[in-house]
């Protein structure tokens, strides 16, 4: 793995969010000896499908999975993100909303949540978000996943759009890895401007349960 390239991995369906959101990548600041490399995929079948896809066709050691509507508007991220990254190596995984402990149902949303971004919904607890360094969660919301080792997406079993993300937090937690929310303010901008479809959220809610509730209870007792 390279570790002096971070890479930036979209699922793409259009062409002209996209490009907005390539002109915030372009103008972050970059750390010198480090490549920062944009990669696309076009066609995905599932998020976790072109994540793995995204994940496989690069070296970077870090990566950056984002939706294709986030503006990164906090010039230093990448500055900032190493920083969490290498200030311990057991710090797997980043994201801007992560909730404290995943509820009993699977839903992040329903639970303790700390974390920010400009186009939350939700008045998140700003008390948190003011200070220096990160906090310790269980999941993390997907519309921006930075992460510092390639583990898996588990395709296998999340073949669709939802649940991806706290699957792969979970994935995470149960290598021993920490997933982890920044809480010196706002790094992105969300402009989430299509309605999800949740067609098959309570599908993919119930697999998430089947698949990772006693794991999760082990690790809690750990």
């Amino acid at each position: 793995m390279d570790e002096n390239k971070i890479c930036f991995i979209s699922c793409v369906n259009d062409a002209t969010d996209y490009e907005e959101s390539l002109l915030y990548i372009r103008n972050l600041l970059v750390p010198e000896g480090m490549e920062v490399e944009l990669l696309e995929i076009r066609e995905a079948a599932s998020m976790t499908g072109g994540y793995m896809e995204g994940m496989q066709a690069s070296n970077a050691k870090y990566k950056v999975y984002m939706h294709q509507d986030v503006r990164i508007i906090h010039p230093c991220f990448i500055h900032n993100m190493l920083q969490i990254f290498r200030a311990d190596r057991q710090n797997g995984m980043i994201g801007m909303i992560g909730c404290l402990r995943l509820p009993a149902d699977g839903i992040m949303w329903h639970g303790e949540r700390i974390g920010s971004s400009f186009n939350s919904e939700e008045n998140l607890q700003e008390y948190l978000v003011e200070r220096d360094g990160w906090q310790e969660v269980e999941a993390i919301d997907g519309f921006l996943m930075a992460t510092q080792y390639d583990l898996p997406w588990r395709e296998d079993i999340f073949d669709g759009w939802d649940f991806y993300d706290v699957s792969q937090s979970l994935e995470f937690l149960k290598q021993g890895y920490r997933v982890v929310v920044p809480l010196n303010g706002d790094w992105v901008v969300h402009e989430e401007k299509a309605n999800p479809s949740l067609w098959n959220y309570d599908k993919y809610r119930r697999i998430l349960l089947e698949n990772y509730s006693d794991m999760l209870k082990a690790y809690r007792k750990g």
